[in-house]
């Protein structure tokens, strides 16, 4: 059974036992997005460097501190497997890993953010690259563009393609961080329950209509499929 949950994951983790979910996929606090040249505030009003941030981002929930230890702690706790973003940040706390999964934004021009971001993994596996164009207003699928509701949103390909290779068919999917909801989309189209949660009321909101939108498309889409078989 899947949830989206409005709330601190961290007062949530503790009622569920050891290894509970299979895999957990998280994106933690790892900085203030602000210093990173993605946003700024002015005035108490938001203001992107880029087409691509959002007129509905806010900046609240980045005012908060660097995900600390105890996190990291109880996530391994209650996940068999872990990818967690931003990994590389977290080298005091996260044991050395040989399965990186490196995504690869595709940026036509060199930009004051990364180029590509890191994922820590749990697996023994060799190193992976994912390439798909995440450039303000340039996506790698034009046809099917995401709109943008985080400024940490990640596209719903980049998480297909983590559980298409790291999920098995039945296993329990964890995102702490759902933010955008994007995995928590993923997850929907693919088959795999969830357990996600967004501390942010104002992305919460946001990312439960997207999720709930990408849920009603595929159950549309699934009645015309069996409309088709019908007649056929």
């Amino acid at each position: 059974m899947s949830e989206f949950i409005l709330g601190d994951c961290m007062a949530y983790l503790p009622r569920y036992p050891d290894n509970y979910f299979d895999l957990a996929i998280v994106d933690p606090i790892y900085g203030d997005v602000s210093q990173g040249g993605y946003m700024n505030a002015n005035n108490g009003k938001q203001v992107g460097k880029g087409a691509a941030v959002h007129k509905n981002y806010h900046l609240g929930v980045w005012k908060q501190e660097k995900t600390g230890a105890d996190y990291f702690e109880e996530l391994r706790r209650v996940s068999k497997n872990q990818i967690i973003w931003g990994g590389n940040y977290f080298s005091d706390v996260l044991p050395p890993s040989q399965g990186w999964i490196i995504w690869d934004k595709q940026h036509a021009v060199e930009r004051s953010f990364a180029d590509a971001e890191l994922a820590w993994t749990s697996f023994n596996k060799a190193t992976r690259i994912f390439r798909y164009m995440w450039d303000g207003m340039l996506q790698g699928d034009m046809a099917n563009k995401e709109e943008r509701i985080h400024p940490t949103q990640k596209p719903v390909a980049l998480y297909s393609w983590i559980l298409s290779r790291y999920a098995k068919k039945g296993d329990l999917i964890l995102d702490t961080h759902a933010g955008s909801a994007s995995s928590l989309v993923a997850c929907y189209e693919l088959g795999f329950d969830y357990v996600g949660f967004e501390i942010d009321p104002v992305y919460y909101e946001q990312a439960n209509k997207r999720l709930m939108e990408a849920q009603k498309q595929i159950r549309i889409e699934d009645i015309m499929k069996e409309a088709d078989n019908e007649t056929d």
